[in-house]
C-alpha cells in the first residue's frame, strides 16, 4: 500500500492487487493500527487514524461490497478521507464500549455530549478539545452515539513540542466519565509523524 498523501482512485488498488497485498500485509496494518488506539477508562476507546488506516478502510469497503465502478469508489473515498490527519491535526474514530445492552443505553444517555469533552494535552501548554461528528450529529436529547468522529486541531508550536518528544495527556472532563492518561511514548511516535 504506497502511501501518497492523497487518496485518489488512481492511488488505490484494483480488487485483484489488493487480495495479494492484503494477504501479505494484513498483519502489519492491524499492528499499525493497535499501536495508535488509545483506551480512555474502561468503556472509551480513541483509534487515531492515519492514511494507511483509511486507505485500509477503503480498500476493505471495495473488497467486501465488490465495489469496482469509479462512482462507487468516488463515494468511499469521499466517505473515508476526511479522516486523514492534515499535519496539524489528530483525527479519531472514538468508541464507547459497554458489553450488556442494558448497560450500554444507560450509559449513552448518562455521556450526552462526552465527544465534545475530549481533549489532549501537550506538556506544558492549553488543552485542546475535540472537534466531533463534522459531517454529521450522532447524538440527540435522549443518548449519545457509540461511534464519533473527533479531530483535535494543534498549533504549530505544539506540533513542533511533540515532534521534540513532548509527552501528551489524552484525556475526558464530562462530568460522568472523568479520565486521562499519558500517551505511550510508541503510541506518540507514531502520532509524531502525522505532524508538520
Amino acid at each position: 500500500m504506497q502511501l501518497t498523501g492523497h487518496i485518489t482512485p488512481e492511488s488505490l488498488m484494483s480488487l485483484e492487487a489488493y487480495s495479494k497485498y492484503r494477504k501479505a500485509h494484513k498483519d502489519e496494518v492491524i499492528a499499525h493500527r493497535k499501536l495508535r488506539s488509545v483506551a480512555l477508562g474502561d468503556h472509551i476507546t480513541l483509534q487515531f487514524e492515519s492514511e494507511m488506516t483509511i486507505r485500509y478502510q477503503i480498500q476493505e469497503m471495495l473488497r467486501i461490497e465488490k465495489i469496482f465502478e469509479e462512482e462507487g469508489i468516488q463515494q468511499e473515498i469521499e466517505a473515508y478521507a476526511p479522516l486523514v490527519p492534515d499535519g496539524g491535526n489528530w483525527k479519531a474514530t472514538m468508541l464507547i464500549e459497554y458489553p450488556d445492552v442494558n448497560e450500554r443505553k444507560r450509559e449513552l444517555a448518562r455521556l450526552i455530549g462526552v465527544e465534545d469533552r475530549m481533549f489532549v494535552e501537550v506538556e506544558g501548554m492549553a488543552r485542546v478539545y475535540a472537534i466531533a461528528d463534522e459531517d454529521l450529529d450522532r447524538e440527540n436529547d435522549e443518548k449519545t452515539s457509540a461511534v464519533h468522529f473527533v479531530r483535535f486541531e494543534l498549533t504549530p508550536a505544539m506540533c513542533a513540542a511533540v515532534k521534540a518528544g513532548a509527552s501528551v495527556k489524552l484525556g475526558c472532563d464530562h462530568t460522568n466519565y472523568p479520565a486521562h492518561r499519558s500517551m505511550a511514548p510508541e503510541t506518540l511516535a507514531s502520532l509524531a509523524g502525522d505532524l508538520r
